[in-house]
């Protein structure tokens, strides 16, 4: 019979060589971890962080861009912004277009969820849906700009079953079309976004629902909406991020074949921004820097609110 080998007490309570009594030796990944992660976070630092952080200080001077000088204004500029018409007008379209372009989308998302689960041709009419927004944002706001001209092809078409024209491009009704604009460019994304979360949903489902007499609706609002809850709160996000720094489609569907810059009517924040910078006469880097760090901490209010407002408990599947 073989004998066994018992470890006296003493040894197994002995400390590992090189290792004191209480200190954690740390494991080899973590020790791994920095040597991958500091090249990503230094240029991170460089290419972003630290020219945020220049932004803000040029928010509190008067600067004209490189080559002239760098004056200490302090709260001036951001109170010049609460002054100026152009700003104010900016920045109530900014929230219009957030807020009312975010109900017309997630509007026509939802409705699509209802119609296309089950309709003939689905990944079709997903695929036309989403066509837009393969499409430049430049090339849709010129394309709308030209149609909606005067002479342009709406109008025209309207003098055919007897409407007036309508000043489509007018102060008071630029900016609508320009939200339409981007609602039926945008909304495709989310239609796909959504559908893709709505396809893993089991089909037995929506089969119990029919037996015991659920609508479309009700089918909905207690399957479809609960089960696809959470990537309806990362497409809120992404919705409030991107409306907030709309640029492309109103330079292009109010500028078209023109020099000129944007209506006031027609200005979002960024498009505010740019023209305080890159406008005609002298370049107000300050202004502009203060108008980015007014809508970053919009920005960061509203991503955390909407987190608040579109938090559940999570609905899974038994």
């Amino acid at each position: 019979m073989g004998t066994a080998t018992l470890t006296p007490p003493a040894a197994a309570a002995r400390p590992a060589a090189g290792k004191q009594p209480g200190q954690r030796v740390r494991p080899t990944r973590e020790r791994a971890f920095w040597p991958f992660l500091l090249p990503a976070l230094i240029a991170y630092s460089a290419l972003f962080v630290l020219p945020s952080l220049f932004g803000v200080w040029v928010s509190f001077n008067k600067w004209a861009g490189p080559g002239s000088a760098m004056t200490w204004h302090g709260l001036g500029n951001y109170l010049e912004l609460t002054r100026s018409e152009a700003f104010r007008t900016s920045f109530v379209n900014t929230f219009v277009l957030a807020f009312g372009g975010g109900v017309l989308v997630f509007g026509f998302t939802f409705l699509s969820m209802m119609v296309l689960r089950q309709a003939r041709g689905r990944a079709f009419i997903r695929s036309v849906i989403f066509l837009p927004m393969i499409i430049s944002v430049i090339a849709v706001g010129v394309a709308i700009g030209f149609l909606l001209n005067p002479d342009g092809a709406v109008n025209t078409v309207l003098g055919w079953v007897g409407v007036e024209a309508r000043p489509w491009l007018g102060p008071d009704m630029v900016f609508k079309c320009i939200v339409a604009g981007l609602v039926w460019s945008s909304t495709g994304f989310y239609v796909a976004l959504m559908m893709s979360a709505a396809d893993s949903i089991p089909p037995h489902l929506y089969e119990d629902a029919k037996l015991v007499g659920a609508t479309k609706w009700e089918q909905f609002r207690h399957i479809t909406l609960p089960l696809t809850w959470d990537v309806f709160a990362v497409s809120a996000v992404l919705w409030v991020v991107n409306s907030l720094k709309v640029f492309e489609i109103v330079i292009a569907f109010t500028t078209a074949g023109t020099p000129a810059s944007p209506p006031i009517q027609a200005r979002t924040v960024a498009v505010q921004q740019y023209a305080s910078v890159a406008g005609n006469g002298v370049p107000e880097l300050g202004s502009g820097a203060a108008m980015g760090v007014v809508i970053l901490i919009v920005t960061a209010v509203l991503i955390v609110l909407t987190r608040r407002v579109t938090r559940r408990e999570r609905v899974e599947l038994s």
